[in-house]
């Protein structure tokens, strides 16, 4: 995987290039004039982490990254402490329990038919987690002595230029970065004395006995990776260090740094074999460019990033957190990176493997975590997904002729960096609906960006391979009905036999329903109109959705819902597939209101943050703004820690839910962003909807550049409960559909490329 490039500008619109531009420059100016002594200019937002101390723990300590390279910055036993990380520090030796003939799914349907399950769980589950990896493994640390500097009086992290200060009450003062555009991060502090000197803390590697930690999450110490200790080394200002992985993997560190009167610069660097760079050139370039070229290259990246859409509202309890959600995902994927993992670049620096291996979970959370990027206006960013999953495809369709014998794609429910299956309960790893929710972020990219040639090159022929092979796992019964032999609904049942259901659960008929759908739609619009009528037919075979008396979704014709659970996968026809919608007629509202009443009727017992952050989505899909509102303020200040990384469970003990532990992932961070876009703008539809399901009492609220569906960027600004701007732009021209906010109306315009459309002037 390359290492990320700066791609500044994008493809902006052209009436943006000169604003954005200026602001580039501006930011830029800022910095070359301001850099005597190398501060670096920062600019302060209401948002920005402030503390008058550092974080004691990881998981609570200042992110910074750029999707390769990632750090943590805190204390620890009276040092300062980086914690260095980077995306493909990874050990990816193979597993026999994935191989002969166990790995089938005739063999798995043979055990279920037989009602004899424990056999699956012991061949495809227990042998797998009885090794330790494939994982994701941490890097390293990098330590400096703080004895004598007296107590931190601020530490703040600057979300604007992506840059972490902190001061102590003896004039000493650190100022770093992982610089946007290469592999390298940065340091300076000031005021410090002669004698201090960097130190290269390497994870201890040494085989140790199993540590059992993090309440039963499956991480561990990691010695049990076996790894012979790799070597620090020192030469003058030069530290460096080689660690030697499984089969011939191994990643180097390096750090340099240089004096300049009471003042030390330093920059560091993790390379990995898998990545064809050095760490020790990285850092050497680096030091020759210097620490003020760099930053100026770093904020070319940061200024054109958080102007491509501003969100501006009153509740401030929001506002902090969707902006923090906003910096993490620029700081987590870039185009050419690998995807947002559970924990992305900052891998747990607490001696073990991190929680769930630090793997992709393709069950909820990398789906949940590139939500925000579609109406965001993050595309690019997004493509991280799409690129890796693109690259991934060969391996995912031996999968599919390994697992299932069948033509088309479907791809591990739990994977490792490479896309190989690793262990999970086989109900979910082996799920034969995960590529339809995958495709979905196929099918969303295209119908935001309207770029079909993407939709030609990568958008259908991904879809059609989904819809392949969901089409040849399915059976069509006597009654014409295309049903699967057995179904799952993640993680409904848990890991028991009744995982596996006899009969359709509405997660694999929804996912298929939208997969037939949505290739159908893509063959129509590339003109393929025998294939476009193959999977519309397909479609039209599947049974309708399971319902309760109350008229709600249930996970399964067999079971209703009727338990509080973390994942809503029973509730995927309404969100995040849009194919049940309140606009659709009463009938389809009374399903979208009935199941969200039965989600508050059983309660959050169960639920962990990002089931709050995909209730807000839920209920702006419905239009109720407060409740919407209220699960995002619940997240923000139920589920977080204090660096706003979500912690899973309840850390306020408040009855939030039963679940109060804190394993960090990310993907509720990230649904937390789409949710609050999700209140503001809506086109699922096919019809822009303006500020669908925001509170009553928000009386001030302002957004820039939300995207839509057909690649239009709306702007809007309410004022004391007034609208007083509307605007539309249309990048690629076409069709505009949007509902007047003040009269209901319906607006239908061909539109331009380049082209932009006020609707209301201020």
């Amino acid at each position: 995987m390359n290492t990320n490039k700066l791609n500044a500008m994008g493809k902006m619109m052209p009436g943006m290039a000169l604003s954005v531009s200026l602001l580039t420059a501006l930011a830029l100016s800022l910095a070359l004039t301001s850099c005597r002594h190398t501060e670096l200019k920062v600019e302060p937002s209401g948002s920005d982490l402030q503390f008058n101390d550092l974080a004691t723990v990881w998981d609570e300590a200042m992110p910074l990254g750029n999707a390769t390279l990632g750090t943590l910055v805190w204390q620890r036993e009276g040092r300062l402490r980086f914690s260095l990380d980077r995306s493909d520090l990874w050990d990816l030796r193979p597993l026999d329990c994935f191989q002969g003939e166990c790995f089938s799914f005739d063999w798995i349907s043979d055990k279920i038919r037989q009602k004899d399950y424990d056999p699956v769980i012991t061949e495809l589950e227990t042998k797998g987690h009885s090794n330790p990896a494939p994982s994701k493994i941490p890097g390293a640390a990098l330590e400096f002595d703080t004895e004598g500097w007296g107590k931190v009086t601020q530490s703040r992290l600057f979300l604007k230029n992506a840059l972490c200060q902190v001061s102590w009450d003896s004039g000493i003062r650190l100022q770093t970065f992982v610089q946007a555009d290469c592999p390298v991060g940065w340091f300076v502090l000031e005021n410090v004395p002669d004698t201090l000197q960097p130190r290269l803390i390497p994870p201890a590697y040494r085989p140790e006995e199993n540590t059992a930690g993090n309440g039963g999450l499956g991480d561990s110490s990691l010695g049990l990776l076996g790894y012979e200790q790799g070597e620090v080394s020192r030469q003058g200002n030069l530290i460096t260090y080689h660690q030697p992985g499984w089969d011939g993997f191994f990643y180097d560190v390096a750090v340099a740094w240089k004096r300049q009167g009471n003042r030390m610069v330093g920059a560091w660097s993790i390379t990995s074999s898998l990545s064809g760079e050095k760490a020790q050139d990285e850092v050497r370039q680096a030091m020759q460019q210097g620490i003020q070229k760099a930053y100026n290259r770093h904020m070319e990246y940061w200024a054109p990033y958080w102007h491509k859409s501003v969100v501006c509202v009153p509740d401030t309890v929001v506002q902090h957190q969707y902006d923090r959600e906003v910096y993490k995902f620029g700081s987590a994927s870039r185009r050419d990176s690998y995807p947002i993992s559970l924990q992305a670049v900052w891998t747990a620096d607490d001696g073990r493997l991190p929680p769930w291996k630090g793997d992709y979970h393709h069950d909820l959370n990398t789906q949940l975590s590139y939500w925000p990027a579609y109406s965001g206006n993050r595309l690019d960013e997004g493509l991280a997904y799409l690129n890796t999953l693109w690259k991934q495809r060969p391996v995912h369709k031996e999968f599919t002729r390994a697992l299932f014998g069948r033509e088309g794609l479907n791809a591990p429910g739990t994977c490792s960096l490479d896309g190989h299956v690793i262990p999970g309960w086989t109900a979910y790893t082996m799920s034969q609906t995960t590529s339809a929710w995958l495709a979905q972020h196929f099918y969303l990219h295209w119908k935001y960006s309207a770029d079909n040639e993407f939709l030609a090159q990568r958008g259908y022929p991904y879809l059609r391979d989904v819809a392949t092979f969901l089409e040849q796992q399915s059976q069509v019964d006597g009654q014409g009905v295309r049903r699967l032999e057995f179904s799952s609904s993640p993680e409904i049942n848990d890991n028991r036999l009744e995982s596996w259901f006899p009969d359709f659960t509405n997660f694999d008929l929804s996912l298929m329903h939208f997969a037939f759908r949505a290739a159908g739609e893509m063959a129509d619009s590339l003109g393929i109109k025998d294939e476009a009528a193959h999977w519309h037919e397909t479609e039209a075979q599947l049974p309708d959705y399971a319902l309760d008396e109350e008229g709600a979704l249930c996970f399964a014709p067999s079971l209703p819902y009727n338990q509080s659970h973390r994942h809503f996968s029973h509730a995927m026809a309404i969100h995040p597939l849009g194919l049940i919608d309140i606009s659709q007629g009463p009938r389809e509202k009374q399903i979208v209101e009935a199941t969200l009443a039965g989600l508050h009727e059983y309660g959050p017992d169960y639920w962990c943050g990002y089931s709050y952050s995909w209730l807000a989505n839920l209920e702006a899909r419905a239009g109720h703004g407060e409740k919407a509102c209220e699960a995002l303020r619940t997240f923000a200040q139920c589920f977080v820690l204090r660096n706003s990384f979500h912690a899973n469970g309840d850390q306020t003990k408040s009855g939030k839910s039963l679940f109060q532990y804190r394993p960090f992932t990310l993907e509720g961070n990230f649904a937390f962003a789409a949710g609050v876009q999700e209140m503001l703008l809506q086109s699922h539809t096919g019809v822009i909807n303006v500020l669908p399901a925001i509170p009553a009492e928000w009386k001030n609220v302002r957004f820039e550049r939300l995207r839509a569906r057909g690649a239009f960027l709306v702007s809007a600004e309410m004022r004391d409960g007034a609208l007083v701007s509307l605007s539309v732009y249309s990048e690629k021209g076409g069709l505009l559909r949007i509902r007047h906010p003040q009269t209901g109306e319906i607006i239908q315009r061909d539109t331009k490329a380049g082209e932009t459309i006020s609707l209301i002037e201020n």
